[in-house]
């Protein structure tokens, strides 16, 4: 597990020592070296037990069988559903989700007291009210950001994939069509009226919002100690939807899976059944101040960032973990920026972006 994950898991693993008589080990290595690793370690049986990760790797895992299924019974019931299908592949489940993350609307309640707002369009004109630089910030960059403009483009019933009943992914694209066409002429209307500009990176959207620049930004957790340390007075809110449907964001779940070549596979069985119970995921919570995947846990948060995230992703979505989504992020980020900037005609630019990616996925 990474840094951040070893200083929260410490106090979980000591009760379960306490309670089980099993040792556990816990071992630090950097976040981008972990699944790499473990993909490359396991077929050697020198692997770990275990990984704490996030679970956009799990397609990986599984087609190099490296990841075992887990077996936890009537306590996916317990799970909040978007945790659950996180966990999901190919009709099993793998891992113990831990915790979630996702984006949500940050409010600077200073320059903007309430919301009322109901849709992502007033909530734009809303902002514009406050007399700031920016109205509502949404990090873009040269290739835009796909992952934050997620919530606008569910909202208009175009979701990237297909998903099982599940929740788990197909590799059937659901992005196109009048869904898409409507989001992507959205895009458009954002760029032309300046609410989305491509020049405005993560840095600069969030200096802006730092600066008082702006009213709201569509963040994640890891933009709040940022507001917290410059004493910033903010509420976290759910995205309004630009179209018909719920905004839904991408969510984003850490969990603990199971290697397929574990040494003590009875014992892992036990400690990820371990992590899956309220006493676990409360003491988690306790040390990681992150949404509890377990209902029970996560009705218990009285932290009003966290409930605020956790509220902005109730619709949420995981985010694919299916090998196909590797062919979706640079067609899809590219022809974004290339609608908000006016490059291309928005139904032309994505019908384009569907066939490329379409391709891309029938070339394996």
């Amino acid at each position: 597990m990474d840094d951040n994950r070893f200083q929260e898991m410490a106090p979980v693993v000591e009760d379960f020592q306490q309670e089980t008589g099993t040792a556990v080990e816990l071992v630090r290595k950097s976040t981008e070296d972990i699944g790499p690793d473990f993909v490359a370690q396991v077929p050697t049986g020198e692997g770990p037990d275990m990984i704490l990760s996030a679970h956009d790797g799990l397609g990986e895992w599984v087609t190099n069988g490296v990841v075992a299924p887990v077996e936890l019974g009537d306590a996916w019931d317990d799970m909040s559903p978007v945790a659950a299908a996180a966990m999901a592949y190919d009709g099993q489940y793998y891992g113990v989700p831990l915790s979630l993350e996702n984006v949500a609307l940050v409010r600077n309640n200073d320059l903007q007291a309430e919301t009322t707002a109901t849709t992502f369009d007033e909530l734009v004109q809303e902002a514009k009210g406050a007399g700031t630089d920016f109205s509502v910030v949404i990090q873009q960059g040269e290739e835009s950001d796909p992952y934050h403009l997620y919530p606008l483009q569910t909202s208009f019933g175009a979701p990237v994939f297909e998903q099982n009943a599940d929740g788990s992914y197909t590799s059937e694209l659901a992005l196109g069509g009048e869904g898409g066409h409507r989001f992507a002429q959205y895009l458009k209307k954002l760029g032309d009226e300046g609410v989305l500009d491509i020049s405005v990176d993560g840095a600069k959207a969030g200096q802006a919002f730092a600066d008082g620049q702006a009213p709201y930004i569509i963040t994640g957790p890891w933009g709040i100690p940022d507001m917290t340390e410059q004493g910033i007075d903010f509420s976290v809110l759910p995205i309004p939807p630009a179209g018909d449907e719920p905004s839904r964001p991408f969510v984003g779940v850490q969990g603990v899976f199971v290697s397929a070549k574990s040494d003590d596979p009875l014992l892992a069985s036990q400690f990820v059944n371990y992590l899956a119970t309220e006493e676990a995921q409360d003491t988690l919570y306790e040390a990681s101040h992150r949404t509890p995947a377990l209902a029970a846990s996560a009705q218990k948060v009285d932290d009003p960032v966290v409930a605020g995230f956790n509220e902005a992703g109730a619709d949420g979505a995981p985010t694919p973990a299916i090998p196909e989504m590797s062919a979706v992020w640079g067609f899809w980020g590219t022809t974004e920026a290339q609608i908000i900037s006016g490059q291309v005609a928005p139904e032309e630019g994505w019908d384009q972006m569907v066939a490329n990616i379409q391709s891309t996925i029938e070339a394996g």
